[in-house]
C-alpha cells in the first residue's frame, strides 16, 4: 500500500528489498495537483463556500513547458506568469498545443488557456504584453494604468485589471499603499479601455500560514467596502490572494483566486555549483 504524507511532498511505499520500513518517493505532478484541489475544496467548506467559487492560477515562473502541457492535459486552463516575455511566449505555445490536441480529437471540450500577469509590470513592457493576458493582477500606480489605457485603444473590450495592494507596507514589494488604493480605482474608472475587477496582494513571508490571516482580513474588508461603491461597472468581484504557503487561509478569508506554483509543480531545481 502507498500512503501520502500530510503536506503533499512525498509518498511512501514498502521497501522492495523486504527490509522493514518504507521508502519515500516524490509525488507526481498529477498527485500534487489533486492534493491542492482537495485542499482548496476543504478550505472552501470551512468558509461556507464551494470550490467552484475559487479559481486556481497555476504559477509557471520556475516551470518547464512539459509540466505546463501535462497540466493542460489534466484539464487545467488558468496559468500565471511573472514576466512578460515568458507569458507571451508560453501563451502562444500552449495555444498551439491545445489546437493540435483538438485537431487530433484528444480534448472533449476545446477550451483555451487563460493567462494571468501576476508579476510586477513595468510601463515599458505593457505594450509587449498585448492581449496575451486575460487578467493583469499587478496594477499599482496611476502611470501604469495610463500606459495600459493607451494599449487598450487597439482592443474591442476593456483590459481587466486588479489593483495590487502592498497590504503590509513592505519596502521590498511592489504594490499600491493601502490609503491610495481607492483613489487609484477612481482614476481607472475614468479610463474607457480599462476595467478594475478587484484587488490582489501578497502577505509577508512566514513559515506559519496563520501569520497571513490578519493581512488577508484587511484586504477583504477593503475589497468589500470598494465593491459596495460599484467599481468596475458592477464587476468588482475578484479577490486574488494566497500562494503555496498560505492559500488555505486566504480562501477562508474570502479569496476567489489563489496563485500556486511550488505546491503543484514542486520546488524549483537549484543547479549544483560547478
Amino acid at each position: 500500500m502507498v500512503s501520502r504524507r500530510q503536506g503533499g511532498r512525498l509518498l511512501t511505499r514498502p521497501d522492495p528489498s523486504g527490509a522493514q520500513g518504507m521508502i519515500e518517493t516524490e509525488m507526481t505532478l498529477s498527485q500534487r495537483y489533486d492534493e491542492v484541489r482537495g485542499r482548496i475544496a476543504d478550505a472552501a467548506v470551512r468558509a461556507g463556500r464551494t470550490s467552484d467559487e475559487i479559481f486556481l492560477v497555476a504559477v509557471t515562473k520556475y516551470t518547464e513547458m512539459d509540466q505546463i502541457r501535462e497540466l493542460v492535459e489534466l484539464g487545467h486552463r488558468d496559468f500565471g506568469e511573472n514576466r512578460v516575455p515568458q507569458l507571451v511566449q508560453r501563451a502562444a505555445m500552449i495555444e498551439e498545443f491545445i489546437r493540435r490536441r483538438a485537431a487530433l480529437g484528444q480534448d472533449k471540450a476545446i477550451e483555451p488557456a487563460r493567462w494571468h500577469m501576476i508579476g510586477h509590470l513595468q510601463r515599458n513592457k505593457a505594450r509587449k504584453l498585448g492581449d496575451s493576458a486575460r487578467l493583469i493582477h499587478s496594477v499599482d500606480s496611476l502611470r501604469l494604468a495610463e500606459e495600459l489605457q493607451l494599449v487598450g485603444l487597439g482592443y474591442e473590450k476593456p483590459i481587466d485589471v486588479l489593483i495590487q495592494v502592498n497590504i503590509a507596507g513592505e519596502e521590498s514589494k511592489s504594490g499600491c499603499p493601502l490609503p491610495a488604493c481607492e483613489p487609484l480605482a477612481d482614476a481607472i474608472e475614468s479610463m474607457a479601455h480599462l476595467r478594475v475587477r478587484g484587488l490582489m496582494t501578497m502577505a509577508p513571508y512566514s513559515e506559519n500560514p496563520e501569520d497571513s490571516r490578519i493581512h488577508f482580513v484587511r484586504l477583504r474588508e477593503l475589497f468589500e467596502d470598494m465593491a459596495k461603491v460599484g467599481f468596475g461597472d458592477g464587476m468588482f468581484n475578484i479577490l486574488s490572494m494566497g500562494m503555496s504557503g498560505d492559500y488555505e487561509v486566504a480562501i477562508e478569508e474570502g479569496a476567489n483566486i489563489v496563485r500556486i506554483g511550488s505546491a503543484i509543480f514542486g520546488k524549483p531545481k537549484v543547479e549544483e555549483p560547478a
